[in-house]
């Protein structure tokens, strides 16, 4: 069997291309356009897998994607190639509509015109599987989930682009009969997570004695997933999922923004102490609230439970602690990128 997977060198992408190369017997090829959040240093542990190819693309590029597949002949397309910032969404969102729009109906097009030319066998098992986000749905009160059929209401451009790129799945499932599944998860945390995102932005900004800056008051909360659970979500989705459906995955771990910060200081406190012997916590500082920041996510994770039989391993507990710790076994590898002088550490100040 063989996976085609977009966005393989970016944060979820390349967790995902891990795990199936130590994992399982997939043959994976990485389609990724090497953007500024995209490095092939988070592929290193894998790169030298016989069961592991690399070709660098874009997903808006109708010939590259079209000879890529040809070539690659795949039985299953994860489609996680995406801009997924909204603070970078906000400052810039015609890149949003590009990626995330025109390029899944680039990914659909080519997909459907491979998908029909497949013999009988190999169409029954081929699968289009979209990774989204519960940015889509909107922001919930105190109370309630996020499950597959809450309306959708996206606030911000990252998660209309992601809102309208779900549709366009759907759409050609319904209409042209390609078998697609789409997942929505909450906020994902772990290993190799690019530092403009709030647990790895706090972590590398802790360590080099930066201020930590939260929005407002810190009280948005979110459900965090850890990577690892999610990718095997992923792959419970394409092996066991029904097509024309949609799961939701989530963590089961609400948090405050606030206190997600605070449990990152307390961890670094305790592994990685301040030479002057004062907590991190004494860096946090509140800043402006960016415009139509979500209130509250949560994810109803019951009909993957249900139907699949996934459930997340790790707790916020263990996961953060997990995630902690990569980072400061792993400086070599965020030093290289704030090297490089991405635009990390100035973004992601609330997830």
């Amino acid at each position: 069997m063989r996976i085609f997977v977009t966005g393989g060198a970016g944060f979820i992408g390349s967790a995902l291309v891990r795990y199936l190369i130590e994992y399982t017997k997939y043959e994976v090829l990485t389609f990724d356009k090497l953007t500024y959040a995209g490095t092939l240093t988070s592929l290193s542990p894998v790169s030298a897998s016989p069961r592991y190819s690399f070709k660098q693309g874009d997903i808006c590029d109708e010939r590259a994607v079209v000879a890529a597949i040809e070539d690659f002949q795949p039985d299953i397309i994860t489609h996680l190639a995406a801009e997924s910032h909204v603070d970078r969404s906000i400052d810039g969102p015609g890149a949003f509509i590009q990626t995330n729009v025109v390029g899944t109906y680039t990914m659909l097009a080519a997909a459907l015109d491979y998908w029909r030319k497949l013999n009988d066998e190999r169409r029954s098992r081929f699968r289009f599987h979209h990774i989204s986000t519960d940015e889509v749905f909107g922001s919930l009160g105190d109370t309630g989930y996020f499950t597959e059929t809450t309306p959708y209401d996206p606030r911000s451009p990252y998660s209309a682009s992601k809102a309208s790129s779900d549709h366009l799945v759907s759409a050609w499932g319904h209409t042209f009969g390609l078998p697609v599944l789409i997942t929505n998860c909450s906020n994902n945390y772990g290993p190799y997570h690019f530092p403009e995102k709030l647990i790895p932005l706090m972590i590398v900004k802790a360590l080099v004695g930066e201020p930590l800056p939260v929005y407002g008051s810190g009280t948005n909360v979110r459900d965090w997933l850890y990577v690892e659970d999610h990718v095997r979500a992923l792959q419970c989705v394409f092996e066991k999922g029904t097509p024309g459906q949609t799961y939701n995955v989530g963590g089961n771990s609400e948090r405050r923004n606030i206190d997600v910060v605070k449990t990152v200081c307390e961890i670094l406190d305790r592994l990685q102490p301040r030479a002057d012997g004062k907590s991190y916590s004494d860096q946090i500082t509140y800043v402006a609230d960016r415009p139509g920041h979500d209130q509250r996510y949560a994810i109803d994770a019951t009909k993957i439970a249900d139907e699949i039989g996934w459930k997340p391993v790790e707790s916020f507990e263990s996961g953060i602690e997990k995630t902690v710790t990569w980072y400061l076994k792993n400086q070599s590898w965020w030093s290289e990128i704030l090297d490089r002088s991405h635009a990390a550490g100035r973004r992601g100040l609330g997830a």
